[in-house]
């Protein structure tokens, strides 16, 4: 099963060869970290397989009865007054139709002054988006894989400019019991906008993700490796400030290695007594690390901390994401047990 995967990661990456990610899609809060517990682990994790009913935001094929009855809400600040969060819940019908999975997540950009081509003030005005999911996972008969599929209903306003959108994400999952490994594959965010903010229709921004953990035999420690956007290999740029001075007295700019560029797929994380009432987490997130580094100065970008703490059937999750710095954001999140 693990050959199957290097060969199919193997294949997606030297399948695209784009350059760079962001501004090339609309909606892009759906690729924002959705609960505490991913965003401490660097962001994304896709092998999750437990109570965690958050974690169907991200592979809708980890989703399983142990996430019965779970309520989960999460909020956090972002830059600026920009905030967004998230609510979860999953219910099991009986163990023949699995269990479902329902959520939303929703952004607010706060409130923005309105200048007319010449500086004058007009109207203030906001924008907001948000995202209805319903999600089912299926066991495939007589084997350890999962497949999974949410559909999702996006809209969004930004100013007096509307929007509605529809996407599904595929999820695939394969539990090594004997020796507690996890492995899983996401397609995300495959849609259309079912009606444009004018009269062109943008591409949604699909993201494909595989990962893979383990639960540690003699330590309670939980390591996860998410390699994200393998739908794009070349997803880095030239940062200007990082340029060189040539002899003629130009500026050459930055070339971004191989390995540099392949790293900047990979996150990292580890969860500390992933199994008990008190959890410790710790992320790191190459991309964001290299992007969002200062020349001759240490920021930490890249790192995130969190932990969980469960009182009987109450669970309070807290992340802190290190950008830079004189940006960073915390996210907070409770669990309840409504069984």
């Amino acid at each position: 099963m693990l050959r199957k995967l290097v060969l199919l990661l193997s294949f997606l990456l030297s399948a695209v060869s784009f350059s760079q990610i962001g501004g090339k899609a609309v909606y892009q809060f759906l690729n924002l970290a959705q609960s505490p517990r991913q965003a401490a682990l660097g962001g994304k994790t896709v092998t999750v397989v437990d109570y965690d009913v958050n974690q169907a935001f991200y592979n809708p094929a980890t989703i399983n009865a142990e996430m019965h009855k779970r309520l989960s809400v999460n909020y956090g600040s972002y830059f600026g007054e920009v905030s967004y969060g998230t609510a979860a819940y999953a219910y099991t019908y009986d163990r023949h139709l699995q269990t479902f999975h329902a959520g939303i997540s929703y952004v607010n950009y706060g409130t923005f002054e309105g200048r007319d081509e010449l500086g004058n003030l007009t109207s203030d005005f906001t924008g907001s988006e948000a995202a209805l999911s319903v999600g089912y996972a299926y066991n495939i008969p007589w084997t350890d894989m999962f497949v999974g599929a949410n559909a999702k209903l996006i809209s969004s306003t930004l100013e007096s400019y509307n929007s509605w959108g529809a996407a599904v994400d595929l999820g695939f999952l394969y539990v090594d019991y004997d020796n507690d490994i996890n492995y899983g594959l996401t397609v995300r965010n495959l849609g259309f906008q079912i009606k444009p903010y004018e009269d062109t229709n943008e591409k949604l921004p699909l993201a494909i993700d595989a990962g893979i953990s383990q639960l540690m035999e003699n330590v309670p420690i939980r390591w996860h490796m998410t390699f994200e956007n393998l739908q794009q290999w070349n997803i880095a740029f030239s940062n200007p400030n990082r340029a060189e001075g040539s002899l003629d007295g130009g500026s050459e700019e930055e070339k971004v290695s191989f390995f540099n560029n392949a790293l900047r797929h990979v996150i990292l994380g580890a969860e500390l007594f992933p199994e008990k009432g008190f959890n410790i987490r710790l992320g790191y997130n190459f991309r964001r690390s290299e992007e969002l580094r200062i020349l001759e100065q240490r920021n930490f970008s890249g790192i995130s901390v969190g932990f969980g703490l469960r009182f009987g059937k109450v669970k309070f999750d807290y992340s802190y994401s290190r950008y830079t710095v004189a940006a960073n954001t915390s996210l907070f999140g409770l669990m309840i047990d409504l069984e």
